[in-house]
Formats: C-alpha cells, structure tokens, sequence
C-alpha cells in the first residue's frame, strides 16, 4: 500500500511547476521588456516601476515596452520615446546631470551638516559642563567599601 502512493509522490513531485514552464519559456523579447520596464516609473503608483506595478496604465506602458521591443528599438530609444512624453520624472532612477545632482548628494550634504552642528554642540556642552572637584565628592563610608572590596575579591 505505502509503495504505490511513495511512488504517485515521488512522479508529482518530479513534474515541472508552472512556474518553471514560464521561466524556461521565457524569451528574448520578454526579458528586455523586463530589463527596460524596470527601469520606467509607474505614473499611478510612483513608487514602483511599470513591470511589478498592477495598475492598468502600467500594463499599458509594458505594452507599449514590449512593442517597441519586436519593432527593434534599443532600451536607450523607448526610454527616450517615454522621456519625451513623461519628462526626467518616469525614470526610476534620476539622470546624475544639472538639478538633479541635489538628490544624488543632498543626502550626503545634510548627514555632513548634521555631523558638523552636533560635534559643535558636543563641543560646546562639555566645555561649560564643570568637572567636578574633589571637595564636592563625600568620601565612602566604612561600609560601602568593605562591599566594594568583596565585589572586586568574589570572581566571576
């Protein structure tokens, strides 16, 4: 009884998954349509890009992606095609030129600025932050450092 039903598991589990079929189907033109729609902006959504993005316009711009892609366009031309349309904004990632250098350093600049105005503040809080004096410290009484010598002679 064990060895028929050991057997239809052992031949169900050596069939293909469907999404093995997929990735083994997968063509030339679905991968470059992949590789340039990752690269475009969804417009609905804004954070995510046209291939993970399920909003209809996304789908329609895949479309278009992958059109263009049969046609022979280079990834460089259909991001130009949809540059024309939608400005700087549908790229994922912002071209490193004029403005746009902000986002690529303004990170960088402010943890600079912050890491300076800190180290001034520090700066100026230890230096008018008296160290105390020994008369101000009261000295330990007999107990106290009977304890502290006990504590330091009991090992780990």
């Amino acid at each position: 009884m064990r060895i028929p039903f050991l057997a239809v598991l052992i031949f169900l589990l050596a069939l293909p998954s469907p999404g093995q079929a997929a990735m083994v189907d997968e063509t030339e033109i679905d991968i470059q349509t992949r590789e340039i729609a990752k690269t475009l902006r969804c417009t609905v959504c804004q954070t995510e890009n046209i291939w993970e993005s399920g909003a209809p316009l996304a789908h329609q711009m895949r479309d278009v992606v992958r059109e263009r892609v049969t046609q022979g366009q280079s990834a460089e031309e259909i991001r130009a095609y949809f540059l024309s349309r939608y400005g700087d904004y549908i790229l994922m990632e912002p071209p490193k030129r004029g403005m746009h250098w902000w986002v690529w350093l303004g990170p960088f600049a402010l943890l600079l600025i912050g890491g300076f105005l800190l180290y001034r503040e520090l700066g100026r809080w230890v230096a008018h932050t008296p160290a105390p004096s020994t008369e101000d410290l009261t000295p330990l009484d007999e107990e106290s450092r009977r304890r502290i010598e006990r504590e330091l002679h009991s090992g780990p």
